[in-house]
């Protein structure tokens, strides 16, 4: 009777241990599923999916640290793009420097207004006169902020007779601000300035 009485204990002892390791692993398992729920959820939020043709395309999300130089230049290429390119319409002028002006401060809106006191886009519209800039390379420096930066740059002016080649050169700075659909990379650009801007080809369109 004794034993039947040890046999009883040592089977219950059995099944709590076992009940013991079966709420362990219950735990584990719950434990390693809301961790793995946490990564996927977190890997989810870091693509994005951009509707483009009727096509789903992923994109990675990333720091904006990570992208500030390739955003920074390219603000900096669109501002002169928009400033500098030009063509012998008044409205299209007007709208061109109009959206530069949203990329930069009150130096931008200087330099418009001491161009156009000087008469410079009245006589590119009365002589016919087309404006093109090609952004050679544009140099940053990261280490300060605002952040510096110089753009060299080719500026060419087209006549009916003749094309002028430029050698461009500027310089200044940008700080953060908000993004918008004005401007969309958050960068405005300050004391900008032209430090070189001469003559270095005239060739002759016609034959």
């Amino acid at each position: 009777m004794f034993r039947h009485f040890k046999n009883i204990d040592s089977a219950f002892k059995h099944i709590k241990l076992f009940s013991y390791l079966l709420i362990a692993a219950c735990v584990g398992i719950s434990c390693f599923a809301v961790y793995q729920s946490f990564r996927y959820s977190g890997d989810f939020r870091n693509h994005i999916y951009v509707l483009a043709n009727g096509k789903a395309l992923e994109a990675i999300a990333q720091d904006r640290r990570d992208n500030i130089p390739v955003e920074l230049r390219d603000h900096i290429k669109v501002f002169h793009e928009d400033f500098f390119n030009l063509d012998p319409d008044e409205k299209q002028i007007q709208a061109a420097v109009t959206k530069a002006l949203y990329l930069a401060d009150g130096c931008a809106k200087n330099a418009y207004d001491n161009l156009k006191e000087a008469g410079y886009y009245n006589n590119l519209v009365s002589g016919n006169i087309s404006q093109q800039i090609t952004v050679d390379s544009i140099r940053l420096d990261m280490n300060s902020y605002p952040y510096g930066f110089t753009c060299f740059a080719t500026e060419k002016l087209v006549r009916s007779t003749s094309t002028t080649t430029r050698s461009l050169v500027t310089q200044g700075f940008a700080r953060n601000v908000s993004r918008s659909d004005n401007n969309p990379h958050g960068f405005l650009i300050e004391r900008w300035e032209t430090v070189k801007n001469q003559d270095e080809q005239v060739k002759n369109n016609q034959p």
